[in-house]
């Protein structure tokens, strides 16, 4: 017997609105049912290119449409507060773009405001989501490599970007960190949690974004978490996780592997590979699809992206910015040491 379909309404019309909306279509189970942007024009203009019944040309009426199961936010993700609020106070179920706010403060308050009105909500980590990465985790936590002694991931992009892109504007939650960081932070924090201790450097921009940022995570296990992200160059985009008995490396797009080695001591290396069904964006699919099955189940929240990790990936997100001394518009300045930071003018 074929499972009712979850009805989804977008919020937001740009590239990773397309890309998500376009694998949502493919699924038997899911049918998206309605789009909201700040302008009819382009909400009509999506709506076309989808097959969508309804566009709305404010957020506000995709908020208070009933017909609408859950929320997709991809706005810039400046608005995530804003946006994902809007939905969650309408009675909406909400999955939200990463990062998942501009700061911790933001994500807290999402989180209450889901709790309170007894609302789904999500990160969209599609990283958590796809099944690799969940193989590669329960090899971890069941002690494949011992204990668990350094991990090393990356994510940089060659640019250049000019300084009125998204990714250089404050106004809109520019830098590296945020759009590109949340990746190894993220990786970090689902194989060793919440860091106890902090340290980063960055380059800012002359807007007063961070260009590249590599930080040093501590934990009281005695691990330590070497992250790095740039809008400057592209880097290896990889991941290795090193324990007291082996090590896992994962290759460039380690967010959504195709393949990942296990080196234990005293044996060959181990290659884990991807079902040939997980292309490059097949994450998102598994998002979607573990969004859906928590709704059917009633859940609150999914136990692949629980909220008490996002909150910890937040504030670790805040901890590096404190340190590098990126603050965006209507946050409290801060005088972070001046060695954690060089302004460069590119």
């Amino acid at each position: 017997m074929a499972e009712q379909k979850v009805r989804w309404g977008i919020l937001a019309t740009g590239g990773m609105a397309a890309t998500f909306t376009a694998d949502l279509v493919d699924l038997p189970d899911a049918e998206v049912v309605a789009v909201a942007s700040r302008t009819e024009a382009s909400a009509k203009a999506f709506a076309e290119r989808f097959g969508i019944p309804r566009a709305y040309g404010d957020w506000e009426s995709l908020a208070r449409d009933e017909d609408v199961d859950v929320v997709y936010v991809a706005t810039p993700h400046a608005a995530h507060r804003t946006a994902a609020g809007l939905c969650l106070e309408a009675g909406r179920n909400v999955l939200c773009e990463k990062p998942f706010t501009l700061n911790a403060r933001e994500a807290e308050e999402l989180v209450a405001l889901a709790r309170r009105n007894d609302r789904f909500l999500m990160e969209a980590m599609w990283m958590y989501c796809n099944p690799l990465v969940r193989r590669l985790k329960t090899l971890v936590d069941d002690g494949a490599i011992g204990e668990v002694r350094s991990l090393q991931a990356d994510f940089g992009l060659a640019g250049p970007f000019p300084p009125a892109h998204r990714l250089r504007d404050p106004a809109q939650g520019g830098g590296a960190l945020l759009d590109l960081g949340v990746y190894p932070v993220s990786f970090a924090q689902l194989l060793l949690g919440e860091p106890s201790d902090v340290a980063a450097r960055a380059v800012l921009s002359e807007e007063g974004v961070d260009l590249q940022t590599g930080a040093l995570l501590s934990y009281d296990g005695g691990a330590l978490a070497s992250v790095h992200c740039s809008i400057t160059g592209g880097t290896p985009n990889s991941a290795s996780v090193t324990g007291s008995l082996g090590r896992v490396d994962v290759p460039y797009g380690f967010f959504y592997p195709d393949h990942f080695v296990l080196h234990r001591d005293g044996r060959e290396p181990e290659r884990f590979t991807a079902d040939p069904a997980d292309g490059p964006r097949a994450s998102l699919k598994h998002e979607a699809r573990e969004v859906m099955r928590a709704l059917r189940a009633g859940e609150k929240e999914s136990p692949l992206v629980p909220l008490d990790g996002t909150l910890a990936v937040m504030r670790t997100l805040d901890a590096i910015r404190d340190r590098v001394g990126v603050r965006y518009p209507g946050e409290a300045p801060s005088a972070p040491p001046a060695t954690d930071r060089v302004v460069t003018p590119a």
